[in-house]
């Protein structure tokens, strides 16, 4: 058929990684039919990709902290944190006590889903 063209897709990018953004709006810039949005255009769907340990509304948790968080993921108690990570039982609590702060949590259990909406850790 003549004359028929297929509507146009417009695509934005919102990734934290400057390279892999260069990268795939690369390839997706020489896809048919798709188009990149231009700032401030309002684009029909955006591809996201957040650095999984960026926390939003300024929270920054450490690399011990985010250690401790996934074994408590798994289950562990804070004798075995202590145990796997090399660090003392009473340190196991001072870090899980800052998770409690930092995330807002009410035990151990909620830290874990607290930090896995916001994307931290996975489950």
């Amino acid at each position: 058929m003549s004359g028929d063209t297929t509507p146009e897709i417009v695509l934005s990018l919102e990734i934290d990684d400057p390279a892999l953004s260069d990268r795939l709006a690369a390839l997706l810039g020489s896809v048919a039919g798709l188009r990149l949005a231009a700032p401030g255009e309002t684009a029909a769907a955006t591809i996201v990709a957040r650095d999984p340990r960026s926390m939003p509304d300024d929270i920054t948790l450490t690399q011990r902290e985010l250690d401790v968080l996934a074994l408590m993921a798994e289950g562990a108690s804070n004798k075995m944190i202590a145990r796997r990570l090399g660090i003392s039982v009473h340190t196991v609590k001072f870090h899980v006590g800052s998770l409690l702060d930092k995330l807002d949590a009410t035990g151990r259990t909620d830290a874990v889903a607290h930090a896995a909406r916001r994307g931290v850790i996975e489950l």
